[in-house]
């Protein structure tokens, strides 16, 4: 079943019952988790093409994460019976499927590194580039919407104020350039933080 959410609609709550997989026909969500101490953190953003929920395929009973619309999105919703037959009945499904596991899983891998080792301003652009889809193969989006920099913060592990630094710089590089209510555009250009800072 195709479904439409409004940017900041939950599609699905930490704790909630694990029953069904999710494809992202267009749009971008964020996935969040919270602490016991409840501190949030942001662990992934997942974009058109990219599926999430699929841990109720093998043994996931509750959702572990919250899944957020950070844009306006069209979302797929397949059960876990459906999508297993799918698996094993089609192909050319499972190739898709377990193509965006191994991408979405390289992805984290750079991201728990770039924490490990990059500075935030680092972080930052990395984020700003996967936002503006230069990190797939598809051609990037020439505009996105402008984010919220507390959730940027979140997303990179700093504070607004740091976001908020390094987002003027980056203006004044010209890596980006704000366009009102367009949205931000992010330069292909941004990829120089990555190479020289």
């Amino acid at each position: 079943m195709l479904r439409s959410y409004r940017k900041g609609q939950i599609i699905f709550a930490q704790g909630k019952s694990a029953k069904t997989v999710f494809y992202v026909r267009k749009g971008i969500v964020k996935l969040t988790v919270v602490s016991a101490h409840s501190r949030e953190a942001v662990v992934a953003v997942i974009s058109t093409g990219d599926f999430l929920g699929e841990g109720c395929i093998e043994a996931q009973r509750l959702r572990a994460v919250t899944a957020t619309a950070m844009t306006p999105c069209s979302v797929l919703r397949i059960g876990k019976n459906l999508f297993v037959r799918l698996l094993r009945r089609e192909p050319r499904f499972s190739d898709c499927f377990i193509c965006t596991l191994i991408s979405r899983n390289r992805r984290m891998q750079e991201k728990l590194i770039a924490h490990l080792f990059d500075s935030s301003e680092k972080r930052l652009a990395r984020v700003l580039l996967q936002l503006a889809g230069y990190d797939k193969e598809r051609k990037p989006r020439p505009k996105m919407l402008r984010f919220n920099q507390d959730t940027l913060a979140k997303m990179i592990g700093t504070t607004r104020p740091r976001v908020n630094g390094f987002m003027n710089r980056f203006r004044a590089l010209g890596y980006i350039a704000y366009g009102g209510k367009r949205g931000l555009r992010v330069h292909h250009s941004l990829l120089k933080i990555l190479l020289h800072a």
